[in-house]
């Protein structure tokens, strides 16, 4: 298995839950997960992610108090191929949507790169916008 250099560890409060989420929902497998520790590493077309519910050993790195919602300030940004199957799924699951799909147009440089987008929330707050690309305009 081949690891991304930057993978996010997200912290949630209900590992079960947020494990039914990210697969049942969102279409992540899991690529390997240490239950005992209520840990998964998992994978959605080369996106890679790890959830862990924090323990009472002491293991936890925490800069503040863990409270909801916990991805204050971030929001994680995921290529997908299908983002209205995907955005389907959501909304039939009664997730918290943030941004409803839509197609959006930014500036890169002398160029426009095109998104068609949405943001949920996940169990514990975190931002995930999931994105197709839809090329460069001018």
């Amino acid at each position: 298995m081949r690891f991304n250099r930057l993978v996010p560890e997200l912290y949630c409060s209900d590992f079960e839950r947020s494990l039914r989420f990210y697969t049942e929902v969102l279409g992540f497998a899991v690529r390997y997960a240490r239950p005992e520790e209520r840990f998964a590493f998992l994978d959605r077309e080369g996106a890679q992610i790890m959830i862990e519910q924090p323990g009472d050993d002491g293991r936890a790195w925490l800069a503040g108090e863990l409270a909801y919602p916990y991805g204050r300030g971030i929001n994680l940004e995921i290529e997908v191929s299908d983002v209205a199957s995907l955005y389907s799924a959501v909304v039939a699951a009664g997730c918290r949507i943030l941004v409803p799909l839509e197609d959006k147009w930014y500036r890169t440089g002398e160029t426009l790169g095109g998104n068609r987008q949405f943001v949920v929330l996940d169990p514990d707050g975190y931002l995930l916008r999931f994105v197709q690309d839809l090329g460069e305009g001018a």
